[in-house]
C-alpha cells in the first residue's frame, strides 16, 4: 500500500487528546527537497496511537475497532492546499517508484500523482467501511461482469473538490495536470454500455451516500485493444496494467476458494459435501470509488484468480516437463486474462462458465463472511435478506442463486426451504436485452461437469417451479401446461421430475360423470429426468449445438406440442415429450425470474417488451415483480467533467452549480433557449470543443477535418441490429449524389459533414468486422477525392473508449442512434450526446423515446419503422411482399461497383438480399428504414443551415436531458427494489 499524504500512526506525549489541541502539515525535508506530508499534533495530552486500517472481513474477527476520534481530532476534514499536495506528489516520486530516478517525465509525474490522489481516498475509504460496520445497515451488492470506469485522475480530485489545488501544484512540479492525466490508460474492464452503466451507478451510489460495493473481476487484458489497418480492424491484448495500476489495493489477506468439477457426497450430518476436482483462490483487489462533495467513498472489489505455491510441480519442472509443472498456474490465471473469451469452441464456454462461477462465488463468500461478522455471535440467517440485496447486472451473475442457496445448505447447515427462501429475497436481476443469443443458455452436460453440485440445486429449483406452474394453473387443461411448461421452465428440452409424474398421476382422476372415458397419464411415456439423463447427454452434440446463447430453431409443431390418443377402452394419455436431437439445456434468463425478487427492464418501451414478450409467461403469473428503472448517466463525468466550458455557461444562465448534484436544475435552460447571448456562448463552446476534436482526429487517424463542417458521430459497439451499416450506405449514397453534381451543386445542396464512427466488433463476430473494414474503405476513398474536399469526411477513430467519448462527445452536434425498432433495450450514450447539446437523430428504440419526450419532439429527428410493427414487416418480407426503394437498389449497386476497392461485399450487400435463409432476408430491416432514413437527413441539413435554430434545439436537449441522471436512476433502485437508505457520514 502507497504511503498516505500523512502518518496514519500518530504519537503524542500523553494519554489522551485534549480537546484544543491544534493540528499542522509540515514537509519532511528529503534530499533534492523531496518532502512528505506528515501530521504533527501540539498539544499537552498523553501520547496515544491513532491508526488508520482497513478492516477486511478476512481478518481476525477479534480484532476490536479503534473508538473514532473527535471531530476536532479527526484527519478528515483537513483540506490539502497546492503545497501540500506537491510535497505528496514529490514523495511518492521518491519513495514509491515505478520509474528509475533522474527524470520527473509525465509518465512518472501520472502515477505520482495519481497515488496522492490515492492517500485521501484511502482515507474517506477507510471512515467509510468503518462507519458501515459499526451501524450495520442493509447494504447493496452491485454484480457486473464489466466496469467500464476510464479514466479515475480527473474525476477522482474533481469528486473532491481538489482540481485547482492540483492543477497548481503539478504546474509548480512543471507539467500540467491535463497532459499529466492523458497518461493514464483507461482500465480495460469492460465492453460497452453495460459497464459503462455499471461505473456510472456507483459513482451516483458513493455521490448519493448509498451503503453499497460493487463486485467485479480484474481482466488482465481486458477485450482487446483495436488497430485499424488496410484489412480492417485486428485485434491486440490491452496492456492497461503493464505498468501497474495505482489506484487499485491488493488484499492479500482476503482470499476465498473456488471449485470446478469435482462430485458430491453426503456427510455424517445428511450436508452435500463437494470433494475432489480443481481449486483455485480469489484474490481481492479493492478499487476506491469518491462520491461527489461528499465523504462517502465505497468500494469496487475485483477479484483476480491464483493457486497456491504448492500447486507448482517443482518435480515436474526439473525434469524438463515445464507445461506440466505450471499447468495449475496457468489454468487459474488464465480465468481472468480476457473479459469475453472466444466460446465457438468447448473450451472457451468452459472459460466463461469459469468466469461466471468465479465472480459469484467469491463475491458471495466474501458477503456472507461480511454479515456473520457484522452479526456478532448470534447469527439470525432469516435477517440476511434485511441486511444484503444482491443486483445482477444481466444474466452473467446468475450462478448467484444455486450458489448462495449451495453456501447456505452446504456450508451454514440450513435446509433446502429455508436457503431457498432467504435466497429469493436476496436477489434482483436487471434485463438488458430482448436479442435470443444475449438470454444465455448453458449446456446442461457442461454444468454438470463443471459445478456438480449447483447442477442438483438447479434441477431442484427446476422441479419446484414446475410444482409452483402447476399450482397456478392446474392440471384441466393439459395444452395450456405443457405450453406454460415448455417456455417457462429453467431446464429447457428434459423430461419432467418424478415428482411431477406422481402428482399428475395421483391428481387426474375418472370423472364421476363419466363412467366409460378415463384420462391417465401413462408412467412409461413421462419419463423421468433421472431415467433418461444419460441418453439425453450422450446424445448432445458437444460443439455447435451446446452454443451458448445459440438462438433456438423455430420448434417442430408435431414435436413439441403434447400428444393425446385414444384407446379401445378410451383412456387418454398425455405424453411430454422432448426432441432428442436437440441439446438440453439451462435457461440463465429464467431462473434469474424464478430465483429473484425484482425483475426490472432499462427504458420504458424494454421494459413493456420484457413484460409482454420476453418475460409474458411470468409476467402473468407474477405481476409484482416486474419494474421499470430507465438508465441514467453520471453527469459529473459525462458534462461537468468532460466539457468544462460547457458547465461554466450552464451555472452561469442557471445561477448555481448545484445541477451537478440536482440535474432537474437542467430544465431552467429553457426560459433562456431564445437568449441570444447564451445561444452565443452556446456556440462559441461547441466551436471550442470541434476545434479540440479535430486535433484529436488528426493524431488518431491523421486525417484533416475541417472544425466548420457538422461533427455527425455514431459511436458504440458495432453490431448489426446497431446499424452502423444502414449509416454508411446513407454516406454512400451522399457521396454518389455529390458525385453527380457539378461542384456549385454541391455546396448548395449538401451541409459539409464530417462523419465520425467508433467501436469494436466482437473478435470473432464476423459480419461486424465486415462493416467496420467497409467502412474505412468508404473513408480512404471519400477523404482523398479533391473534387468533394471538406464537404464530406469519414473517419473511424480506432479503440473507442471511455477517454475518446469524453473527448468527441463535447464537439459533437449530431449523434446517431439507429437501430431496428426493439432490439436496443436503453442505450446509455443517447443520453451523454443530449446531456452536451448534440442532436440525435434516431429511431423510436430504447431510451430514444424518452428523450424525444423530455426535449421535445420538435428537437428529434426521428425516423424508421416503429416496434409494433417489426414482426409484420418481417412476415412480409419473407412472404416476399417486400419491395425495395429505388434509391436502395441504387446505393447497393454502387458498392457493387469496385469504386471503394477490390474487397468483395457480396456477403455484406448479400444478407440484405433475399427473403429468407441464415444471413439474409434483412432481418434488422434497413432495407426497409432507408428512405425514410434519407429524408430525415434531408431534415438535419436543412435545421443545420438555420444556425440559430438550430442552437436553440441544442440548447433544449440540454435542458430536457435532466431526466437521465443515474442519480435518479439510483434514487428508485434504493426506493423499490433494493430499500436501503442513505448513510451519511458523521
Amino acid at each position: 500500500m502507497a504511503a498516505l499524504p500523512f502518518s496514519t500512526i500518530c504519537r503524542h506525549s500523553n494519554s489522551s487528546l485534549h480537546s484544543n489541541s491544534k493540528s499542522s502539515f509540515t514537509g519532511f525535508s528529503q534530499r533534492n527537497n523531496i518532502g512528505h506530508l506528515f501530521l504533527i499534533r501540539k498539544c499537552s495530552s498523553r501520547r496515544v496511537v491513532r491508526k488508520l486500517c482497513v478492516k477486511n472481513v478476512a481478518s481476525d474477527k477479534k480484532q476490536e475497532q479503534n473508538e473514532p476520534l473527535t471531530e476536532q481530532e479527526t484527519l478528515d476534514k483537513f483540506v490539502p492546499d497546492s503545497a501540500s499536495i506537491a510535497a505528496s506528489i514529490k514523495y511518492h516520486a521518491e519513495f514509491t517508484p515505478s520509474f528509475s530516478p533522474e527524470k520527473f517525465e509525465l509518465s512518472k509525474a501520472f502515477y505520482a500523482t495519481a497515488e496522492s490522489v490515492r492517500d485521501s481516498l484511502i482515507i474517506n475509504w477507510n471512515a467509510t467501511y468503518e462507519y458501515y460496520e459499526r451501524m450495520n445497515v442493509k447494504q447493496a451488492y452491485y454484480m457486473s461482469m464489466e466496469y467500464l470506469q476510464g479514466r479515475a485522475l480527473l474525476n477522482a480530485i474533481g469528486n473532491l473538490q481538489l482540481s485547482g489545488p492540483y492543477s497548481e501544484a503539478l504546474r509548480k512540479l512543471g507539467h500540467n495536470l491535463e497532459n499529466v492525466a492523458n497518461q493514464e490508460p483507461d482500465a480495460a474492464l469492460g465492453n460497452g454500455g453495460l459497464g459503462r452503466l455499471a461505473s456510472c451507478f456507483l459513482d451516483s451510489l458513493a455521490t448519493l451516500n448509498y451503503p453499497a460495493w460493487g463486485y467485479g473481476l480484474r481482466y488482465k487484458y481486458g477485450l482487446f485493444k483495436q488497430l485499424i489497418t488496410k484489412d480492417g480492424q485486428e485485434e491486440v491484448a490491452e496492456s492497461w496494467l503493464e505498468m501497474g495500476n495505482p489506484w487499485e489495493i491488493p488484499r492479500n489477506d482476503v482470499s476465498y476458494p473456488v471449485k470446478f468439477y469435482g462430485e458430491i457426497t453426503s456427510g455424517p450430518d445428511g450436508r452435500k459435501e463437494w470433494i475432489g476436482g480443481e481449486n483455485i483462490m480469489a484474490v481481492a483487489y479493492d478499487v476506491p470509488i469518491p462520491g461527489y462533495k461528499t465523504r462517502t467513498t465505497i468500494n469496487l472489489r475485483l477479484w483476480s484468480t491464483k493457486v497456491s505455491p504448492e500447486e507448482f510441480d517443482l518435480q515436474a519442472y526439473n525434469a524438463g516437463d515445464h507445461d506440466k509443472a505450471y499447468a495449475a498456474l496457468k489454468n487459474a490465471e488464465k480465468i481472468c486474462y480476457v473479459l469475453y473469451p472466444g466460446d465457438e469452441l468447448i473450451e472457451g464456454k468452459t472459460l466463461r462458465l469459469k468466469q461466471q462461477y468465479t465472480l459469484c462465488s467469491a463475491s458471495l463468500q466474501d458477503i456472507v463472511a461480511r454479515f456473520e461478522k457484522r452479526s456478532g455471535k448470534a447469527i439470525d440467517w432469516d435477517t440476511f435478506p434485511d441486511k444484503v440485496v444482491v443486483q445482477m447486472n444481466d444474466t452473467h451473475p446468475t450462478l448467484c442463486i444455486p450458489e448462495l442457496i449451495r453456501i447456505l445448505m452446504d456450508v451454514k447447515g440450513l435446509s433446502w426451504d429455508k436457503a431457498w427462501e432467504i435466497t429469493k429475497r436476496t436477489v434482483a436481476y436487471t434485463n438488458h436485452t430482448v436479442l435470443p443469443e444475449a438470454l444465455e443458455k448453458w449446456s446442461l452436460k457442461l454444468l454438470q461437469d463443471l459445478l456438480p453440485r449447483h447442477m442438483e440445486i438447479i434441477r431442484k429449483t427446476d422441479e419446484v417451479f414446475i410444482h409452483e406452474i402447476i399450482s397456478e394453473y392446474g392440471m384441466n387443461d393439459l395444452d395450456l401446461l405443457d405450453q406454460k411448461l415448455r417456455k417457462m421452465r429453467i431446464l429447457e428440452n428434459i423430461e419432467l421430475p418424478n415428482s411431477v409424474v406422481e402428482l399428475i398421476n395421483s391428481s387426474i382422476e375418472i370423472p364421476d360423470t363419466d363412467p366409460i372415458e378415463e384420462r391417465d397419464v401413462i408412467d412409461t411415456n413421462i419419463k423421468a429426468t433421472e431415467e433418461k439423463e444419460e441418453e439425453a447427454e450422450a446424445k448432445e452434440v458437444e460443439e455447435d449445438e451446446d452454443e451458448v446463447g445459440k438462438e433456438e430453431p423455430e420448434e417442430d409443431d408435431g414435436k413439441e406440442e403434447p400428444s393425446v390418443e385414444e384407446d379401445t377402452e378410451k383412456k387418454t394419455t398425455w405424453t411430454f415429450k422432448v426432441d432428442s436431437k436437440q441439446p438440453t439445456m439451462v435457461r440463465m434468463a429464467n431462473l434469474c425470474v424464478v430465483g429473484g425478487f425484482s425483475v426490472n427492464g432499462v427504458a420504458e418501451i424494454h421494459s413493456e417488451i420484457v413484460k409482454q414478450e420476453v418475460f409474458n409467461d411470468f409476467y402473468e403469473m407474477w405481476p409484482e415483480k416486474f419494474q421499470n428503472k430507465t438508465n441514467g448517466v453520471t453527469p459529473r463525468r459525462w458534462i461537468r467533467f468532460c466539457n468544462p466550458d460547457l458547465s461554466k455557461i450552464i451555472t452561469k444562465w442557471i445561477g448555481t452549480e448545484d445541477w451537478v448534484t440536482d440535474l432537474e436544475k437542467l430544465a431552467i435552460l429553457r426560459k433562456f433557449a431564445d437568449n441570444e447571448d447564451l445561444q452565443s456562448e452556446w456556440m462559441e463552446s461547441k466551436r471550442r470543443n470541434k476545434i479540440k476534436v479535430a486535433s484529436f482526429i488528426k493524431e488518431r487517424t491523421g486525417y484533416d477535418v475541417s472544425s466548420n463542417a457538422m461533427f455527425d458521430v455514431q459511436v458504440k459497439r458495432i453490431h448489426e441490429y446497431k446499424r452502423q451499416l444502414l449509416n454508411i450506405l446513407g454516406i454512400v449514397y451522399r457521396y454518389k449524389k455529390m458525385k453527380e453534381m457539378s461542384d456549385e451543386e454541391r455546396k448548395q445542396s449538401f451541409v459539409p459533414r464530417v462523419c465520425i464512427f467508433g467501436g469494436k466488433a466482437f473478435a470473432t463476430y464476423v459480419q461486424a468486422k465486415r462493416i467496420v473494414k467497409f467502412i474505412t474503405d468508404v473513408g480512404a476513398i471519400i477523404n482523398h477525392d479533391p473534387e468533394i474536399g471538406d464537404l464530406l469526411k469519414v473517419v473511424f477513430v480506432p479503440d473507442y473508449n471511455v477517454s475518446v467519448a469524453e473527448m468527441l462527445i463535447p464537439g459533437s452536434e449530431l449523434s446517431q442512434h439507429i437501430s431496428t425498432a426493439g432490439m436496443e433495450a436503453s442505450g446509455t450514450s443517447n443520453m451523454k450526446f443530449a446531456m452536451n447539446g448534440c442532436l440525435l437523430i434516431g429511431t423510436l428504440d430504447g431510451a430514444n423515446v424518452e428523450i424525444r419526450e423530455e426535449v421535445g419532439e420538435d428537437n428529434f429527428f426521428l425516423f424508421g419503422a416503429r416496434a409494433h410493427e417489426i414482426s409484420t414487416l418481417r412476415k412480409e418480407r419473407a412472404e416476399g411482399k417486400f419491395v425495395a426503394d429505388p434509391r436502395f437498389e441504387e446505393v447497393k449497386a454502387y458498392v457493387r461497383s469496385g469504386v471503394f476497392g477490390s474487397y468483395n461485399y457480396e456477403e455484406l450487400i448479400g444478407s440484405l438480399e433475399g427473403n429468407e435463409g441464415y444471413g439474409r432476408a434483412d432481418y434488422f430491416l434497413v432495407g426497409k428504414d432507408f428512405p425514410s432514413y434519407l429524408d430525415c437527413q434531408d431534415a438535419v441539413d436543412k435545421a443545420y443551415r438555420d444556425q440559430k435554430r438550430w442552437t436553440r434545439m441544442s440548447i433544449l436537449n440540454t435542458a430536457g436531458s435532466y431526466k437521465f441522471s443515474s442519480d435518479r436512476t439510483i434514487h428508485q433502485y434504493a426506493r423499490d427494489i433494493w430499500r436501503i437508505q442513505p448513510l451519511f457520514l458523521p
